[in-house]
C-alpha cells in the first residue's frame, strides 16, 4: 500500500498527525510519498520509507490512497487537485469543525490500520458541475456562490430551473450548495443540512431583502440556470473559495450534478448523525453541567 500525505504544515497541530503518521509507517513499512516541501518545513528528510515528490498532486498520482490532515479546507483543496485521479481520501481532522475529516488524532493508529487491513468503505460525494455560456466549465464540491464584490449594495442575481423561473434574487448573494457543502456556508447561511449522497442541491439566498425568500432544495439532475447582468455592484463569482473573474455580461452559467466523485474513506463505527451531534452540539444542554 502506498500512501499520499497532504498536510499544511504551516498550522503547528498538524504537526503532531503528521509525525504520528510517519511513526506508524516505518513500523509497517508502508511507503509515504510527501510533496517536498512539507518535507523540508517539518523536518522529514533522510527518512527510506518517504518519497519526496514536486508536487501535491505528484504525491497523489503516485499513491493508492491520500490522507489528507487539517481540515474540511484541506480536503477541499484535495479534492479540486484529484478530481480526475480518483484516489480514496482520509481525512484526518486536526483543524475546529470537520465534517469530512471526521477520524481524530487520537484514532490515527487505529484508522491506519483498517487501511492496511481494506476495512473500510467509500462514501462517493457527487461534484457539481457549472458550464457558462462560453464553455467554460467548474466543479465545486462544496458550493458555488455569487455575491457582492467591495460594495455595500445587494446584487440581483436571476435563476431559473428546468426551464421555470424561480425568482430574481435581491440580496447579498446567492448560494448553490452540494449535500456535502450543506454544512457549510450553506448552514451558516441559514440553509437546510442534506444527507449525503441525496441527488440535490440547495439554492441559498444570502441576506436577502425579502424575509419571504427562503432557500431551495432541488432534483441536482435538472439545470439550474443563473443569469447576473451588469450592475452597479461588482459581482464575484466563486467555487469552492477559488474566485473566478467575471469579464462579460450578462453571465449565464448552468449548473448540474456532475458525474465526477469523490471518494471519502468510511471507517467502521463511523456515523454522519453521531458527527451532526458532536460538532453542532445537538442535544447538549449547558445546564445539565451545573
Amino acid at each position: 500500500m502506498k500512501l499520499a500525505i497532504i498536510a499544511n504544515p504551516g498550522k503547528y497541530e498538524v504537526r503532531e498527525v503528521l509525525f504520528k503518521a510517519v511513526k506508524w509507517a516505518k513500523e509497517h513499512e508502508i511507503s509515504l510519498f510527501i510533496n517536498k516541501k512539507i518535507c523540508e518545513e517539518t523536518g522529514l528528510n533522510g527518512d527510506p520509507i518517504i518519497q519526496k515528490t514536486e508536487s501535491d498532486r505528484d504525491s497523489i498520482r503516485a499513491s493508492d490512497i491520500i490522507l489528507v490532515m487539517g481540515g474540511d479546507g484541506t480536503i477541499l483543496y484535495t479534492a479540486r487537485i484529484s478530481k480526475d485521479l480518483q484516489k480514496p481520501i482520509l481525512g484526518i481532522n486536526s483543524g475546529r469543525l470537520g465534517f469530512m475529516a471526521n477520524t481524530q488524532i487520537e484514532d490515527l493508529e487505529p484508522a491506519l490500520d483498517k487501511l492496511l487491513t481494506g476495512d473500510f468503505t467509500l462514501d462517493k460525494r457527487s461534484f457539481l458541475k457549472a458550464s457558462t455560456s462560453r464553455g467554460d466549465e467548474f466543479h465545486a464540491l462544496n458550493e458555488f456562490l455569487f455575491t457582492r464584490k467591495d460594495s455595500i449594495s445587494m446584487v440581483n442575481v436571476t435563476a431559473e430551473y428546468d426551464g421555470s423561473l424561480i425568482n430574481t434574487y435581491w440580496a447579498d448573494g446567492l448560494l448553490v450548495a452540494s449535500p456535502t457543502g450543506s454544512t457549510a456556508y450553506n448552514l451558516a447561511s441559514g440553509g437546510p443540512i442534506v444527507a449525503p449522497g441525496t441527488e440535490v442541491f440547495v439554492v441559498t439566498p444570502i441576506n436577502p431583502h425579502t424575509l419571504t425568500t427562503r432557500p431551495l432544495v432541488l432534483n441536482s439532475t435538472k439545470p439550474l440556470k443563473i443569469k447576473i447582468e451588469k450592475q452597479q455592484s461588482e459581482v464575484l463569482f466563486s467555487y469552492d473559495g477559488k474566485v473566478h473573474e467575471i469579464e462579460h455580461f450578462p453571465f449565464e452559467i448552468e449548473i448540474l450534478k456532475s458525474d465526477l466523485t469523490f471518494d471519502l474513506i468510511h471507517l467502521p463505527g463511523q456515523d454522519y448523525f453521531e458527527t451532526l451531534r458532536n460538532k453542532l452540539m445537538w442535544g447538549m444542554d449547558s445546564r445539565r453541567n451545573k
